[in-house]
């Protein structure tokens, strides 16, 4: 029988954790490995970051596809998500999980640059970096580039229509080798996941587990104050509908997307709640929710960013206001090509820290958590497009909630 690579993933760790306690003197013979896995991680951020946005843009269709209906699409997506983001950082710059650790985990030289204090000089510093010439983005690793030449490159492929569909077609099976690579590397990784925390443990002892802990509860409450608070008061406010009706209706494929730790596996049930049980329209439903499956990822914007500082305070580094901006803008953005990614969490993790210069090596103390979290990041994710769906249709042409009858028991 084969294991699951989460079970695989945790056996590691473990074996790592072992090794790290019982034979430090070991952890050196081993830890080229974990840098050969965090090295092929690096190889994957800028054509997945690259890929992932152009064919998420693309995927919306022509231009004539959009008009009201994507426009209250895109921006109830892109609202959302930032909101997640700003309600994570939030969370863990109070309950400040890895703050008081006293590890002396190796940090790299990258991690200890800081771009300068204040907004200004944060401008200054990073808007030319979003115009830099593409291919100098992608050869130096400027994420923001990447991501702006990415939209920008996507949203051209649109406004060209049929001449541009050889283009897009070639980018969708670039896009899917990639994937295919992130497969053989993710297949690495119970290897690269061993190496590394037994070489961590090996230098800081057992000390190393306490805070995670105390990061589990972090992300648990930033989910929950998303999930409960912040999405039913868009439901009720913007989109017109009680969180116990929504709840009733919707909860089956909360559970699912719980179950299977997927969006996309959840696509057929999420269709099927949101037509059947909180009567969105069918034409609604099959242009938002597919597209929400692949660009509206609430649970996983907000965990890259509770991850991002949480590493970043494990390993004693003060972010500067820049950096923080930083955490948001592409812990936003990386949830755009996100669904798509065999392993998703741990390739996009690996962007949000490059782009801020925190040690990749971090990672590795996140997995032995990253399955549990994950399922309450993805019900997060599909409870956020079946609002988004119905606050969609409410503003659609045509739509409303008045504009059909309502059952009396959805």
């Amino acid at each position: 029988m084969t294991l699951s690579l989460p079970l695989q993933i945790l056996i590691a760790m473990l074996f790592g954790l072992l090794l790290g306690v019982a034979l430090p003197e070991a952890a050196p013979w081993v830890e080229p490995l974990g840098a050969i896995f965090i090295a092929a991680l690096k190889m994957l951020i800028a054509p997945l970051v690259f890929l992932s946005i152009v064919t998420g843009v693309t995927a919306l269709g022509d231009w004539s596809r959009l008009g009201k209906l994507g426009g209250v699409a895109l921006l109830y997506y892109f609202s959302t998500t930032a909101l997640a983001v700003v309600v994570g950082m939030l969370v863990v710059g109070i309950m400040q999980p890895g703050v008081g650790s006293e590890l002396t985990l190796p940090t790299p030289e990258a991690a200890t640059i800081h771009p300068p204090e204040g907004l200004g000089a944060f401008l200054n510093q990073q808007i030319p970096k979003i115009f830099d010439n593409p291919i100098h983005a992608l050869s130096s690793g400027n994420i923001l580039g990447m991501i702006a030449f990415a939209l920008l490159f996507g949203l051209g492929l649109l406004a060209v229509g049929e001449r541009g569909k050889g283009v897009v077609e070639a980018l969708d099976g670039a896009n899917a080798a990639v994937l295919k690579v992130t497969d053989w590397v993710m297949a690495l990784a119970p290897i690269g996941i061993f190496a590394l925390v037994a070489g961590i443990v090996a230098q800081t002892g057992i000390e190393v587990l306490r805070p995670m802990a105390a990061y589990v509860a972090t992300v648990l409450l930033a989910l929950g104050l998303h999930w409960g608070l912040v999405l039913p008061l868009i439901l009720r406010l913007v989109g017109g509908m009680g969180w116990g009706r929504f709840l009733k209706g919707g909860s089956p494929a909360m559970l699912v997307a719980w179950s299977t730790a997927s969006s996309s596996a959840t696509l057929p049930v999420t269709l099927e709640c949101a037509e059947k049980n909180l009567n969105v329209r069918p034409t609604t439903a099959g242009f938002v929710l597919p597209l929400g499956a692949t660009v509206n990822m609430d649970g996983t914007a907000l965990y890259e960013a509770v991850a991002a500082l949480f590493i970043a305070q494990l390993y004693g580094i003060d972010l500067s206001f820049g950096q923080q901006i930083l955490v948001f803008l592409t812990a936003s953005l990386a949830a755009v090509g996100a669904a798509g990614i065999p392993g998703a969490g741990l390739v996009t993790m690996a962007m949000v820290l490059s782009a801020v210069g925190l040690p990749l090596e971090g990672i590795a103390l996140l997995l032995a958590v990253d399955r549990l979290l994950d399922a309450f990041r993805t019900a997060t994710n599909v409870t956020g497009d079946l609002i988004g769906a119905v606050v969609v249709d409410r503003y659609a042409p045509g739509g409303g909630l008045s504009a059909k009858p309502q059952p009396e028991n959805s």
